[in-house]
């Protein structure tokens, strides 16, 4: 699924991969370095082994940060799927808050809390860096063109 319809801007584009990048570094990281940070944000009621979670969250990341990257023709859908990813790891950003786990150098029910409103930043970031706004926008203008 593509959507030539949509095209980017450079500014876009370059934000893309950015983000494709930054997402391939927080995927290496909850692969090695950074695991047991990563750790803090799993929340406690998940049914699963902590690490695990870290592990494939990881892989995700990795998958997802290298289709930012280098399918650019597939970058709408990519954004949408993106952006349901970082909406889907938001409770772990809130489990950290609320039981106010340390990592990453959020030490403080402060820090912690702020960093709240990054992931809301996130998910747009990826939407409007792909195109899947403006995709989504334009069907919507066309589907409501054409009921009239």
């Amino acid at each position: 699924m593509n959507d030539s319809k949509t095209s980017t801007s450079t500014l876009q584009n370059i934000f893309r991969i950015l983000l494709g990048f930054s997402l391939l570094m927080a995927g290496a990281g909850h692969l090695t370095w950074a695991r047991t940070e990563f750790l803090a944000q799993v929340p406690p009621w998940v049914p699963m082994d902590p690490d695990l979670v870290v592990v494939l969250s990881g892989i995700v990341e990795l998958i997802l940060g290298a289709a930012l990257v280098v399918l650019g023709r597939y970058r709408v859908p990519v954004g949408w799927v993106t952006a349901a990813f970082f909406v889907a790891i938001f409770p772990g950003n809130i489990s950290q808050y609320v039981n106010q786990m340390d990592g990453f150098g959020l030490d403080t029910d402060q820090a912690r809390f702020i960093r709240l409103f990054f992931q809301p930043v996130l998910v747009a970031w990826a939407l409007w860096s792909t195109g899947a706004w403006q995709a989504w926008y334009r069907s919507w203008k066309e589907k409501r063109s054409a009921a009239a």
